[in-house]
């Protein structure tokens, strides 16, 4: 697998006592203080995170929205200069090459792939390049911390003259932030309001320690990779590589809503199209267990006669429902809200209900 790399923070995490611990390629925090005050603290105040470990492509070139248009599945065509997307990329047969975010500015646009699929992202970007397309990857040239939690704004607001309440939820803006050049944008993986700062690498351990500095008074804790897994299982956000990958497709994960058929051609349309019209026969869900134990990824599921009907793909316990809780896939005629499910926990059945998700109330506008 070669050499576990370090993001420009690894020393930061080092002294302020993180568990490290290894993740897609990276040496990265799991934890500081605990998962779960963690988790609460996003949810109740804010958390700083460290995600330089995600991928960044920059993509230019006078065919440069075609080119995205035809590997991605939503529409960026309807994106204007500033606005972001989350989208996916599909092989032929209609499974998930990766999930990500694509970024418009004037004169490029920007994708955002998950850490553990940027070599295979890339390549697959490549195999289909197209005249007058320029494509690079920068994932080593950018840093990535992102701000999440109901005080984010005002805590970020302190360190840029230019007002935050002027990017909306999927925008981005080139700014002066802390002195410094970067773009902030507004997506998040929480269900909170929150923000996410791109800059330059050498800059990375200023500004970590410039928003620490202002965010103390507002409780601003350091968040590692197990609270920011918790947070996005309670707003059912897919987690690449064990929500979706290669053998899922759009549809039956839910991400119907980023297929764009009517866009014309893109890599993996006719399969999906084929799905959508014949019907999905399994279907992500979401699920509250109403028996003690976790549910964990590859546990199966089963019907109330116990016959296997689906498999957990994410679980854990809710931090703030204080249950535990997972997503999985489910044959169809058992995804109903509120059907009886029941979870394969080391030979017992553990009973579980479909719940509609959010598991927690989504307040990304603050």
């Amino acid at each position: 697998m070669g050499e576990l790399k370090k993001t420009p923070l690894y020393d930061k995490h080092v002294q302020l006592g993180a568990k490290i611990v290894p993740f897609a390629g990276y040496l990265m925090p799991v934890q500081y203080r605990g998962i779960v005050k963690e988790h609460l603290n996003v949810r109740s105040k804010a958390g700083i995170f460290d995600v330089s470990h995600m991928g960044e492509f920059i993509v230019s070139g006078k065919s440069a929205e075609n080119f995205i248009n035809y590997v991605t599945t939503n529409d960026v065509r309807k994106l204007e200069v500033g606005q972001a997307q989350y989208s996916a990329m599909c092989y032929s047969d209609g499974g998930i090459v990766d999930d990500l975010l694509v970024y418009k500015f004037p004169d490029r646009f920007m994708m955002v792939v998950n850490a553990s699929n940027i070599q295979k992202d890339f390549e697959w970007l490549k195999g289909h390049l197209c005249e007058g397309v320029d494509l690079r990857n920068v994932s080593d040239e950018v840093a990535l911390i992102a701000v999440q939690g109901p005080y984010s704004r005002g805590i970020l607001q302190n360190l840029t003259e230019f007002n935050l309440n002027e990017i909306p939820y999927y925008h981005s803006k080139e700014v002066l932030f802390a002195g410094k050049e970067v773009i902030l944008s507004r997506t998040g993986y929480t269900g909170e309001l929150g923000f996410e700062i791109y800059h330059s690498p050498e800059y990375s351990e200023y500004l970590w320690d410039e928003i620490m500095s202002v965010g103390e008074k507002y409780g601003l804790m350091p968040v590692g990779l197990g609270a920011r897994d918790t947070l996005r299982l309670e707003m059912k956000y897919a987690l690449y590589g064990n929500d979706i990958d290669e053998t899922t497709n759009p549809i039956e994960a839910g991400l119907g809503w980023i297929v764009k058929l009517d866009k014309g051609d893109f890599i993996g349309k006719d399969s999906i199209e084929r799905v959508k019209k014949e019907g999905i026969r399994r279907k992500l869900i979401a699920f509250v267990l109403e028996d003690r134990g976790i549910p964990r990824h590859g546990y199966d599921i089963l019907s109330k006669k116990g016959e296997k009907i689906g498999y957990v793909t994410s679980g854990s316990i809710s931090p703030v429902l204080n249950k535990p809780i997972g997503l999985g896939y489910v044959l169809k005629e058992y995804s109903g809200i509120g059907a009886e499910i029941y979870i394969d926990y080391r030979g017992r059945k553990l009973k579980a209900k479909v719940v509609k998700p959010p598991f927690v109330t989504s307040r990304v506008d603050g």
